[in-house]
């Protein structure tokens, strides 16, 4: 999954963006309101992570002008602002979730994997596809009942398939939720990590769930 990080003081950008690719992230990172919006405007991402205050343009503004353009990515406010009317005001502007400084990094991890969910109409924490299973809180995957020990980058790939079951998901796609906008990486790069989850998920099952549209993408489901 893609994250959006827009945070002006560089510690903290720095410590929340090494604590969200060691959980699994990609993260992009800017530290200017005016960067944060075009890297808004120009990608898609599964979450952003938004300080209010910002040089340049603040964080409600750039809220604001997303959210009038039709953008509904899931939006967490950053603030050192304790008051209820601040609150209120994210809330109102069209935040999704609102988290006050200092916090926990895994209290930020929770609401993210919350927003996530969210993102993709997911109540639960763990996401079936026939007999694969995974938890996302733990980045763990079963099948069959037998453990799938993957790298964080096979797990991110196969999340973002689960997330999107029976669906048609191009290869662009993938690589654009699963790579960070200045990787050197190309979309090639994902059939050979669509090749490593097959041998690991299908090769011990008569049922494949991991199937090609040729021309298109690939598709996560079970198929009689």
């Amino acid at each position: 999954m893609k994250v959006l990080l827009v945070e002006d003081y560089e510690p903290l950008a720095e410590s929340l963006g090494k604590g969200l690719r060691e959980s699994g992230y990609a993260v992009d990172v800017s530290r200017d309101g005016e960067e944060g919006l075009w890297y808004a405007e120009t990608n898609d991402y599964d979450a952003i992570i938004l300080d209010i205050m910002l040089p340049g343009i603040d964080g409600l503004a750039i809220l604001r002008r997303l959210r009038e353009a039709g953008r509904n990515t899931p939006v967490l406010l950053l603030t050192a602002r304790t008051a209820v009317e601040d609150r209120v005001e994210g809330l109102d502007t069209g935040a999704d979730d609102y988290l006050t400084k200092p916090f926990a990094l895994q209290e930020l991890l929770s609401r993210i994997r919350a927003l996530v969910r969210r993102c993709y109409n997911r109540r639960s924490p763990n996401i079936e596809v026939g007999d694969l299973r995974i938890n996302t809180v733990r980045r763990s995957v079963e099948r069959a009942g037998r453990a799938v020990s993957l790298t964080p980058r096979e797990y991110a790939l196969l999340e973002y398939l689960a997330s999107r079951p029976g669906e048609v998901v191009s290869r662009t796609e993938i690589w654009e939720h699963i790579y960070e906008f200045r990787s050197e990486a190309t979309s090639n790069v994902v059939d050979v990590y669509i090749s490593f989850l097959r041998k690991k998920i299908d090769s011990n099952s008569d049922k494949p769930l991991i199937h090609t549209r040729r021309g298109q993408g690939y598709v996560l489901e079970e198929r009689p």
